[in-house]
């Protein structure tokens, strides 16, 4: 590995311990159980990935694990991999080479919306930025199965959104920053969507056109402005914050 490289894999593990502390942070997380993973610089199909058996809190840059697509551990640890939750994650990431981080979470509000047949409203303000960018995957259980990878990568198609239907979601995109910008919209869609069917009355309904005006500038935002990793910074700051005052 050169210096290079050397140097753009610390800064992933610091930048990845940072994303599990978010999520963790942000009452995401599910015990010892998901995972975030991130393509390494210059290793083909090798990934970084949380150690099994820790909770979110308690990864650090130094603990992460270094593991191939099927996850299988690579170098030495005194952690074990989970070779089993790593089906999904190493599927999307050994078929799409535009992807380098894969985030999976089954929080309350995108549980229940993964419960329903039409999946993601695009009429709220977040799940019209997630307007054709989300692709629906036919629950097979526990995804610990090799010969579901294909179907899920069809399922996921060319989207950076996977919902997994009666279970959760696997978002995924080119980097830490925008993975977890695009995890928050679709946490933030999912909470709005709950929250609105527990009112009485009918929603306001987006025209498709108007979603998919309010996806492309979002994108744009996230590409030109740098705001996913301006909003990855401030959360990390106000992160860091209130962990130090308690």
């Amino acid at each position: 590995m050169s210096s290079e490289q050397s140097v753009q894999e610390r800064q992933l593990r610091c930048q990845l311990a940072d994303f599990y502390h978010l999520v963790d942070y942000l009452g995401w997380s599910e015990l010892i159980f998901n995972h975030i993973s991130v393509r390494l610089p210059g290793a083909e199909h090798r990934y970084l990935v949380n150690p099994f058996g820790l909770s979110y809190h308690e990864i650090t840059p130094d603990n992460l694990l270094t593991v191939n697509v099927e996850g299988q551990l690579i170098g030495a640890s005194d952690y074990p991999a989970n070779p089993a939750g790593f089906a999904l994650h190493g599927a999307i990431h050994a078929t799409r080479p535009d992807i380098h981080c894969v985030a999976h979470t089954h929080t309350n509000p995108v549980s229940a919306v993964a419960m329903k047949s039409a999946g993601f409203d695009h009429s709220n303000f977040y799940g019209a930025q997630l307007y054709g960018r989300v692709g629906y995957h036919t629950f097979e259980g526990i995804t610990l199965h090799a010969d579901e990878r294909s179907r899920m990568i069809a399922s996921l198609g060319d989207k950076h959104v996977l919902v997994l239907r009666n279970h959760g979601v696997a978002v995924c995109e080119r980097d830490i920053p925008t993975t977890f910008m695009l995890l928050w919209t679709v946490q933030r869609a999912a909470e709005i969507q709950c929250q609105a069917g527990t009112i009485p009355g009918p929603d306001t309904v987006l025209p498709d056109a108007i979603a998919e005006r309010c996806a492309t500038a979002a994108a744009r935002l996230i590409d030109g402005a740098q705001f996913a990793q301006l909003v990855f910074d401030a959360q990390v700051r106000r992160m860091r914050r209130h962990t130090a005052l308690t």
